[in-house]
């Protein structure tokens, strides 16, 4: 099974490396100088990691046959893509793989049918579940304990307790105005 683990940013310095932006909760497994990834366009790659570092809080790369800026900058956008064995888990038991949550059931606390997990987006402060419902409509679920409780991979199902107006329109608005004004 392919997961993207990184995107290629722009060009650093002059002897060819790049900024990437990590889409992995492994990268030190995952983007270790000697791995092979495979890329999205396919034309670009396979790529191997020469060496890394962190520089400003920024991972950067250099990878085998890449030496100078303009064949870094060339790189740019190009998806990396690690090869995982399909049954491999995560090292946190609180973590999951985006295929593992894919077309999870999701419901409520109180076993109220929300619909099915379709897409996960990774937005930069939280994940997002994108929930195809039963008429055909999408809800937005963020990804966060606080909403949802409990992901149950032998039921296929995810357990949420949504705040008000989240999945309905039954929204709570707390208003600071004086009514009577």
């Amino acid at each position: 099974m392919q997961l993207v683990v990184a995107r290629i940013g722009r060009a650093h310095g002059i002897k060819g490396e790049v900024t990437v932006e990590v889409r992995t909760d492994e990268p030190e497994l995952r983007l270790a100088p000697g791995a092979v990834l495979l890329t999205d366009p396919a034309s670009v790659g396979p790529l191997t990691i020469e060496t890394g570092r962190v520089h400003s809080s920024r991972l950067l790369l250099r990878f085998e046959g890449v030496k100078d800026r303009t064949a870094a900058e060339a790189l740019r956008n190009t998806l990396l893509i690690a090869e995982v064995d399909p049954d491999e888990l995560p090292e946190d038991e609180d973590e999951y793989y985006d295929h593992q949550l894919m077309d999870l059931d999701v419901v409520t606390a109180d076993g109220v049918e929300v619909g099915r997990i379709t897409e996960i987006s990774h937005l930069p402060s939280q994940d997002l579940f994108i929930v195809e419902r039963p008429d055909g409509s999408e809800v937005m679920i963020p990804f966060v304990e606080e909403i949802v409780t409990e992901i149950d991979l032998e039921e296929q199902r995810a357990v949420i307790t949504p705040p008000p107006g989240l999945i309905d329109d039954q929204a709570e608005i707390d208003s600071t105005r004086d009514d009577s004004a």
